[in-house]
């Protein structure tokens, strides 16, 4: 979701700022890379130990959802042609899964956004035990929707999702964004999701 479906990456990094701020600690741009991607516990022990916190991990995310939910209901910042393609694929009846690492209550209020049913199957990174870069998250989705992930087309827009989505053996669309994407076996670059078609989507997973 987070620098695919929607650009809240500078939410993230402003909240991040702020927290930083706060406590008189010291945030660099490098610091806000190096969380891109990354399951919220592993953001929030990264800060923890950063910033040198007293909160925990856990407490640490909390506070990162309460910044970046404060933005989002001010303004969903969607990527180009993400949400038309959703519509699309909705419209076609095409079954699709959000597979994200952030948590429930971060994503809800951006599905507001979208008709009912536009994910037959949400996977969060409070449902599973191990977060991105491993595959389980793609995993269960798949399970979920009752597909075999070899039949699957994961869009993704980091190093970490990607890895993430070809090992549970989906085929990928990379749509770099924040950070960059290296090339690897099973993966299919495109600079946006604008003017993508679920027909041209389809196309992806029959290839070799």
């Amino acid at each position: 979701m987070d620098g695919t479906l929607v650009d809240t990456e500078p939410y993230w990094m402003a909240t991040e700022s702020a927290i930083a701020e706060e406590y008189g600690g010291t945030w660099t741009h490098a610091d806000a890379m190096h969380l891109v991607g990354n399951e919220l516990i592993a953001s929030g022990e990264y800060i923890k130990t950063k910033l040198g916190l007293a909160q925990s991990a856990e407490e640490v995310v909390e506070m990162l959802l309460d910044g970046v939910v404060a933005h989002v209901r001010h303004a969903v910042p969607w990527c180009a042609g993400a949400r038309e393609l959703l519509l699309a694929l909705h419209d076609a009846g095409v079954p699709c899964a959000l597979v994200t690492m952030s948590y429930q209550r971060f994503v809800a209020p951006i599905l507001e956004h979208l008709p009912p049913e536009t994910f037959r199957v949400i996977v969060t990174g409070d449902m599973v035990d191990n977060g991105k870069p491993h595959p389980e998250a793609y995993l269960t989705a798949a399970a979920a929707l009752g597909v075999d992930p070899a039949n699957c087309v994961a869009i993704e827009d980091s190093p970490t999702g990607a890895t993430s989505a070809a090992a549970a053996g989906c085929r990928v669309l990379v749509v770099p964004n924040h950070v960059p994407v290296p090339p690897g076996p099973g993966r299919v670059f495109r600079d946006t999701l604008e003017g993508l078609t679920p027909i041209q989507l389809s196309q992806l997973s029959h290839r070799g």
